[in-house]
């Protein structure tokens, strides 16, 4: 089905993300955010409560008969962008939108049962590839024996968080309670602490089937992973640029503010119609997904090549343009380009997803 995309927000769209900012200002400001990251507890519970239990948005995607909102890509969208403009520790993106959509596509009683627990909250799931992967990766890291899983998966995001583990093996997808015997969960260094790595390992591990064959479930859930992966990239370069003009405006040098220097303004115009453009790509790629475009490959793979570049100079331009104070621990830009740069190699490289385009498109490289 093919539609004209609407890359405007709706009113409904405008009050979530009024409710959903106002909500961050008050429980997920900067300086928690830095005092977060350095105890070994990264993920901030009280916030998640208040996003998904209270607000209900753990279940935008999930169809009101299984206990979910019924919203669509569009609203997630929403969401995920107020929370990458404050790079809020909460493991939104794999559970409510990777987990979710890899149990949308599974048939089975079980996997009705853990999409209402996820839907609730009160359960967090996480699909276990590495954070790095691509629609077309191979299921080989972990093989299932007789309802027994055994194997490691390395780079998993939010792993540490999870309650229960969606495992695609050659044997189909399963499902694997994270404190079930035979599991192990180890942290990894991670270079973005907001979004923290693991490595799961599983020896012997009891698994509950979800579907006979894991393909399709996870193509599903990486794609929409990544398309929407690119509104949370917007809010991040929308943050660091309203920062930056705020910052260059207020800063004075030779008796003027640093902002009102040519060079700079150019630089900041520049930044803006990247971010502009990042802002028309994140809403197209929305608004396929929630539309069930038959560009909607397209639309994820054009959105990432271009976003995940702009946010990533966005944070090095506001590091640059604020001067020393950018340097500090204290100042959380660096959370920012940690994020930023972290984001730019999950789900797939801008490089990764330009061949992906050339091939939809029929353009490959002579």
């Amino acid at each position: 089905m093919s539609t004209q995309p609407d890359l405007l927000y709706s009113e409904e769209e405008e009050a979530l993300r009024s409710a959903v900012r106002d909500l961050l200002a008050d429980h997920c400001d900067a300086t928690a955010v830095l005092a977060r990251i350095e105890t070994d507890e990264p993920y901030d519970r009280a916030l998640w409560k208040n996003l998904a239990e209270s607000m209900g948005l753990a279940g935008l995607l999930v169809p009101e008969e299984h206990g979910g909102q019924g919203a669509s890509h569009r609203e997630a969208a929403v969401v995920l962008e107020e929370l990458g403009r404050s790079v809020a520790p909460v493991p939104y993106l794999t559970s409510a939108v990777i987990a979710t959509e890899a149990l949308l596509a599974c048939d089975t009683d079980e996997a009705r049962a853990l999409l209402a627990s996820l839907a609730s909250g009160r359960t967090l799931g996480a699909l276990t590839v590495p954070f790095s992967a691509t629609p077309g990766r191979d299921f080989k890291d972990v093989r299932e024996e007789g309802g027994a899983l055994t194997g490691r998966v390395t780079g998993v995001a939010d792993a540490a968080a999870a309650d229960v583990l969606l495992v695609p093996t050659e044997s189909g997808l399963f499902a694997v309670d994270a404190t079930a015997s035979g599991v192990t969960v180890d942290a990894q260094i991670s270079f973005d602490r907001t979004r923290p790595l693991a490595a799961v390992t599983f020896e012997g591990a009891a698994a509950r089937p979800l579907a006979g064959h894991a393909a399709p479930a996870v193509r599903r859930a990486l794609r929409a992973g990544a398309g929407l992966l690119v509104s949370e990239q917007l809010g991040l370069a929308d943050w660091l640029l309203t920062e930056t003009v705020r910052y260059t405006r207020e800063r004075h040098q030779f008796n003027r503010p640093v902002g009102s220097f040519q060079a700079l303004k150019h630089r900041l115009a520049q930044l803006w119609l990247e971010t502009v453009n990042t802002r028309a790509v994140a809403r197209n790629a929305a608004d396929a997904l929630a539309t069930g475009s038959d560009d909607a490959d397209v639309a994820v793979a054009v959105a990432q090549a271009y976003a995940a570049p702009v946010a990533v100079r966005a944070a090095e331009e506001a590091l640059q343009l604020h001067g020393g104070i950018g340097m500090t621990w204290e100042h959380p830009i660096h959370l920012y380009l940690k994020r930023a740069k972290a984001d730019s190699i999950a789900l797939g490289t801008a490089g990764r997803h330009r061949e992906e385009l050339a091939e939809l498109v029929d353009l490959r490289a002579p």
